[in-house]
């Protein structure tokens, strides 16, 4: 039995496959329940946020789980399967621990270590746990995640590590244009970073800004947040893009789209389109996109500079956030290795627990027969006889127990356990027994979910 991971993410899909996968409550019900009619898949649980829908289910097999993930997906999606799984990641065991604990920490984020993100996994494992659709196993694991993301927030500053990649980017701005005061700005991409984005424009002074995303109703969200903050603002479809680069001073892109959406055709027509030809006035575009929202061949336009994630990290101003990522990233590692080597020594309890009751057994077998051979010995001597031979039995198990559970700890400690199970003969049905008795699920007061 392990984890799977079925997911879709900015990262690896455009908003419009995004769109059509996106959940509410009762979808992601209804999703869990055709997951769990299949007796592959014994829990499930689905993360859905505006930038990602995946699924983690624990399976009894990987293909055959895959299979069944996937097309329900797909039906829910009316999306072909075969052009689903064109966008779609897939995580197996520990790598589908990884990342959970990575996104529940802000590292897989739009906006790199974004809080919402820990909200997000808090609330889809409160609603499986309400529907009783997560056992032990991710039960374990959302609480870990969740401790790992708090963990990773309250140890680094992540926090602030996405606005201080556009804080340097518009720093970096200036050092082209000069003043940001009373220019006006483009924010391709109405999501967290666009958000973020257009508030730092803000408050550099900028006179106007445009949005531009490929849904119009999200744009107009955003610019009538930045309208609020006394800032006209005006929302654009993607379709638009070259007409409004055409008077911009700055624009600012992140959309989480897997391939650029400002070409070079793009912008050679906004220039085109400038007062004589835009000629004297510097056009700076900073991609933010993680990958590229700008093509390549864009930086070598005259009069337009491009600043992008690469030169970003390499200004001094941005290393403090390139080090709080790392900082995360470590914690996650360790973090990541601490729960796979506890669930390894879990997995050898029941066989360590069942080897000790094997033993209790012959020990019983044996005093009840010493008791059929010598009828006549006394309570005394036939307690210190038990006495003895308990001891000499917990001593000879005791080294190879405790060692079993220290290797278990290890990668590909389960071999381990199996040798125990050959070589004590343990019958496999009384392994299982143990491991399917009921235990406690206990959660502490910080992990309580919302």
């Amino acid at each position: 039995m392990s984890v799977l991971l079925f997911g879709v993410s900015h990262r690896s899909a455009p908003v419009s496959v995004l769109e059509q996968l996106s959940t509410d409550e009762s979808d992601q019900a209804k999703i869990i329940d055709q997951v769990l009619q299949s007796s592959l898949v014994t829990e499930a649980m689905v993360l859905s946020t505006c930038n990602r829908v995946e699924v983690y289910a624990v399976v009894e097999a990987f293909h055959g789980g895959l299979s069944v993930i996937g097309q329900v997906l797909s039906e829910h999606s009316g999306m072909g399967l075969q052009d689903l799984t064109k966008y779609a990641y897939v995580r197996y065991a520990e790598a589908a621990v990884e990342h959970l604990f990575a996104v529940t920490s802000g590292l897989d984020s739009l906006v790199l270590g974004e809080q919402q993100v820990l909200g997000q996994v808090r609330r889809a494992y409160a609603a499986a746990e309400a529907n009783h659709t997560v056992g032990r196993t991710l039960h374990e694991l959302s609480q870990r995640a969740l401790s790992v993301g708090k963990r990773v927030h309250s140890e680094t500053g992540i926090d602030s590590a996405g606005a201080s990649v556009v804080s340097v980017s518009l720093d970096m701005a200036e050092k082209r244009v000069g003043s940001l005061a009373g220019r006006t700005a483009v924010v391709i991409g109405a999501g967290s970073m666009g958000a973020l984005a257009a508030k730092h424009l803000v408050r550099a002074g900028v006179e106007r800004v445009e949005v531009v995303n490929r849904s119009l109703p999200r744009a107009r969200r955003l610019a009538a947040n930045i309208a609020e903050l006394g800032v006209p603002a005006h929302a654009h479809a993607l379709d638009d893009i070259s007409s409004v680069l055409a008077d911009a001073d700055i624009v600012m892109s992140s959309t989480g789209a897997v391939r650029p959406v400002v070409s070079l055709a793009d912008v050679h027509h906004a220039l085109a389109r400038r007062d004589n030809g835009g000629a004297g006035r510097p056009l700076v575009i900073c991609d933010l996109g993680m990958p590229r929202d700008v093509d390549l061949a864009v930086a070598g336009l005259p009069g337009v500079h491009v600043i992008d994630m690469d030169r970003i990290q390499r200004e001094p101003a941005a290393k403090g956030a390139a080090s709080d990522a790392e900082a995360a990233r470590a914690i996650v590692a360790h973090e990541v290795a601490q729960y796979l080597a506890g669930q390894r020594m879990a997995e050898v309890t029941p066989t360590v627990t069942a080897l000790r009751q094997r033993a209790a057994d012959v020990v019983e077998a044996e005093l009840l027969r010493l008791d059929n051979r010598l009828p006549g010995l006394d309570a005394a001597h036939r307690d210190e006889v038990a006495r003895t031979v308990r001891r000499v039995v917990d001593k000879l198990l005791h080294a190879p127990t405790v060692r079993v559970k220290q290797l278990a700890g290890a990668p590909g400690g389960d071999s381990y356990a199996e040798a125990l199970r050959e070589l004590f003969e343990l019958d496999p049905q009384a392994v299982d027994a143990v491991s399917g008795g009921e235990l406690p699920l206990i959660a502490t007061e910080n992990d309580k979910p919302e």
